[in-house]
């Protein structure tokens, strides 16, 4: 994955006044901590930051600061909290990462190879439960999203965590959950003519049930 570089200034004071005057300029107050450095009050350029926001992979991307401390430190977004009316980006946490480091990002899912996928060609719905997932991996080697196969998928088939292929180097987090990531769910319409066919007599019953005259 590629390293997306933010312009960032120092904050120099902190607090509310602070904060919108920073917003004014056309910044987004922020916080770096983490790598065992102690934390740093800076605000990000919103023009960059904000082609980023509200993309899948915004929390699997690595950030570098242009202007403020080690250029080459790389980071990625922990926390961001958005305007409730905007829904800008109003502060973001970041996490100082380091080459061989491991640490917990969270990866968006993809679905490939539907047309495959016996229950879906059958008029089966893919319901996704979950778009993202979390990998622990190396900063170096965070992927793009993962990829989930679907092919030869019938109706009722379930993907979970532990099903699904990650790249080299990269595991689910310890203790995590089993949990479900998607289903493939059958027709509505196919339900309900299979319930109408199995409750309908057939012929040889319903003659065999009819009164005689």
């Amino acid at each position: 994955m590629a390293t997306v570089v933010l312009e960032a200034k120092t904050r120099e004071s902190l607090g509310t006044n602070s904060a919108k005057a920073s917003r004014r300029s056309g910044f987004v107050p922020a916080v770096v901590y983490g790598d065992g450095i102690e934390p740093a009050a800076i605000c990000v350029a919103r023009d960059v930051i904000g082609r980023y926001v509200h993309k899948a992979n915004f929390f699997s991307t690595v950030f570098e600061l242009d202007g403020v401390g080690d250029a080459k430190q790389k980071l990625v977004v922990k926390d961001v909290q958005f305007h409730p009316v905007t829904d800008n980006p109003i502060h973001i946490d970041f996490l100082r990462v380091s080459r061989g480091s491991r640490i917990t990002v969270r990866v968006p899912l993809s679905f490939i190879n539907d047309h495959a996928s016996p229950g879906i060609k059958m008029g089966g719905v893919l319901n996704v439960l979950v778009h993202e997932l979390d990998i622990v991996c190396d900063p170096d080697l965070i992927p793009d999203n993962i990829s989930i196969d679907l092919t030869g998928f019938e109706f009722h088939h379930t993907v979970r965590a532990s099903d699904i292929a990650l790249t080299d180097g990269a595991a689910l987090p310890a203790g995590g959950k089993n949990f479900t990531i998607a289903t493939i769910i059958a027709p509505t319409v196919l339900k309900k003519e299979d319930e109408t066919t199995a409750a309908a007599p057939t012929t040889d019953t319903a003659a065999s049930t009819a009164p005689a005259k």
